[in-house]
């Protein structure tokens, strides 16, 4: 699935878009998972303009229990990007040029110096500008190295999931989701797939459920909410006697309209605890309308990872719950807006 880079309002403010390198790439990219390495120069780095560029890279992950940086940042002036730095998987590169450029605008280029590495580039003629577009135009560059992540995230699935979860449900729920390869451990009732890595450090479940179709009122933060709340009480019990899992609204729930498929589907991410027990983490979770069937499907990622950061798990399930399709998708791309 290719995840598109930015939001249909901020293409315009790219220039070379997917240019790829005239040669082969040397090695594949390195680094981890949600780094990015930011080339600036020094004195605009130490200024409001590199503030800006930090602050937004490292704005907080949303819908976790406690503060997490979207992205970890290694600062490299020009002089010295060179070498291992060039390898890395998400690069932003910053020119100033007032004799060059009247206004800042993005571009990209994939597999410059590795494969799979995607390089930003930011061309503005002053450092004054830098700071009103990103005033302006708020979380462009997050977005854009994040999507890029959950795209790596996403490929990665379709080349190694779980044939549990796939087989399972396809053969009951007759939908198609892409799992990480561990996850082993499932329980299948009527409208209702748990499955989970059972891991004791980062452990990430997945449930699948789906409901009739019956209120124009369903795709809404407080419908899905409702719905939740009582299909996990009836179907994930805790390990106390009568405790069960709810959705932490003390925090809130954010509710995103997004395109999957090329069709509406309803984003929505926030806390859950069980009631009755001191557990809790971040879910993730996806609703879509199945046309053919007339009933919603809905998929939901969460994490229990305590005194541990969930930035890296709950992207994960995030990317998983991109790939869900249901009946008329089977073998099509996925896509995503």
């Amino acid at each position: 699935m290719r995840i598109a880079s930015l939001c249909v309002s901020l293409l315009s403010l790219f220039i070379g878009m997917g240019a790829c390198s005239s040669g082969p790439a040397l090695s594949r990219a390195t680094g981890f998972a949600y780094e990015v390495v930011v080339v600036m120069d020094q004195e605009v780095w130490n200024g409001p303009a590199g503030e800006a560029v930090k602050s937004e890279l490292a704005s907080d992950v949303p819908g976790l229990p406690q503060y997490e940086p979207s992205l970890k940042i290694t600062y490299v002036p020009p002089k010295d990007f060179s070498g291992l730095f060039e390898y890395v998987r998400n690069i932003l590169v910053v020119t100033i040029d007032s004799t060059r450029y009247t206004k800042v605008s993005l571009g990209y280029e994939n597999d410059v110096w590795a494969r799979g590495q995607v390089v930003l580039t930011m061309r503005a003629p002053n450092a004054k500008s830098i700071v009103e577009f990103s005033e302006t135009n708020k979380n462009a560059l997050v977005d854009f190295f994040v999507k890029e992540e959950i795209d790596r995230a996403v490929g990665q699935l379709k080349e190694e999931y779980s044939s549990v979860v796939m087989e399972n449900l396809k053969s009951n729920l007759d939908v198609e989701l892409n799992a990480p390869a561990n996850f082993i451990y499932y329980k299948d009732t009527t409208d209702f797939f748990w499955s989970s890595n059972n891991a004791t450090t980062g452990r990430m479940d997945l449930v699948v459920y789906t409901f009739p179709y019956t209120d124009p009122d369903t795709f809404t933060a407080d419908y899905l909410v409702a719905k939740r709340d009582s299909v996990m009480k009836a179907n994930l019990p805790g390990g106390h006697p009568g405790s069960y899992m709810q959705t932490e609204k003390r925090a809130g729930v954010e509710y995103e309209p997004i395109t999957l498929q090329d069709k509406y589907c309803g984003l929505m991410r926030g806390l859950w605890r069980m009631e009755g027990d001191m557990m809790g983490g971040p879910f993730v979770s996806v609703a879509r309308l199945d046309e053919r069937n007339n009933r919603v499907v809905v998929a939901e990622g969460f994490v229990y990872a305590p005194e541990t950061n969930k930035r890296n798990y709950i992207r994960r399930m995030e990317a998983s719950m991109y790939t869900l399709r249901l009946p008329g998708e089977f073998g099509q791309p996925e896509s995503e807006k």
